[in-house]
């Protein structure tokens, strides 16, 4: 069955409206240069802030600025925005590390600095991820009990797989989970166990019907431009059909993400309240 994720990000949508309650949260987004795919992604949040009445201030630099303006900018940003996010990716002119570094961790929303994610690793975090998270909440909300269930993840990425991994071991989750890459030896006996076989492995259509379980559950993170349209890291039409549940792409975790993104903007909100 294809997960509907409009159904769950609308639900998100909802529920980030009571939280809020009267506040205005306020969004910084730095994007350097003129990315395209970044800037489709920035426009995008931009009119799901809209709807929520959370504000979204766009800053751009050009391409060949240096990290010591990417940090000033930030810095002055962080002055009037609850939760600052970085387009990716940054130019090679740029240092990734020490922009992340220079976030304050109270508007790391994104969860990229390294103290937030040792928070995360202690299960003390002040911001979870948000692609990790809108992994789990589509899980929770299609009823899908992850106590003891052997989870599989095909992705190593400290922006998905590795966080991912940590949060769906910790207490009070306590899912059985390995994680494994495209060099992992005989990659479709490991993939074959899962009851739940999440992929964010950044190839085209990579999983087939024969790396997946009869009846389990595929969260495909991939997003991959093939022949000028968007496809997922799973070959939706082959596994499909063995799948219990299976997410759709486009349309399915990265519509989840941005919502929970939104709702670590209005948390930020809060704790600067």
């Amino acid at each position: 069955m294809v997960i509907d994720c409009k159904k769950i990000a609308s639900s998100i949508e909802d529920e980030i409206k009571l939280e809020a309650g009267s506040l205005i949260p306020r969004l910084g987004a730095v994007v350097v240069g003129t990315n395209e795919g970044t800037m489709s992604y920035i426009r995008n949040i931009q009119k799901v802030g809209q709807r929520l009445g959370i504000e979204v201030e766009l800053s751009t630099l050009q391409d060949g600025s240096d990290t010591s303006e990417v940090i000033n900018l930030i810095s002055n940003l962080a002055t009037r925005v609850d939760g600052i996010l970085i387009g990716k990716p940054l130019p090679e002119s740029v240092c990734e590390d020490d922009v992340i570094n220079s976030i304050p961790l109270s508007k790391d929303i994104d969860c990229l600095h390294p103290i937030n994610l040792g928070r995360l690793f202690l299960n003390k975090p002040l911001f979870c991820p948000c692609t990790p998270s809108a992994v789990i909440e589509v899980l929770t909300r299609i009823g899908i009990k992850l106590r003891g269930k052997d989870v599989v993840i095909i992705g190593r990425s400290d922006i998905v797989g590795k966080p991912l991994a940590i949060m769906l071991m910790q207490r009070g989750v306590d899912a059985t989970v390995t994680v494994v890459h495209t060099k992992t030896k005989d990659l479709p006996a490991c993939t074959r166990d899962a009851d739940i076989l999440i992929v964010a492995a950044g190839r085209p259509r990579f999983v087939k019907a024969q790396m997946v379980k009869e009846g389990a559950v595929v969260i495909d993170v991939g997003i991959n431009m093939e022949n000028g349209k968007i496809v997922g890291d799973v070959d939706f039409g082959e596994v499909n059909k063995k799948a219990s549940w299976i997410t759709p792409v486009p349309g399915g975790v990265g519509i989840v993400t941005t919502r929970v993104l939104m709702r670590n903007v209005v948390k930020a909100a809060k704790l600067r309240k």
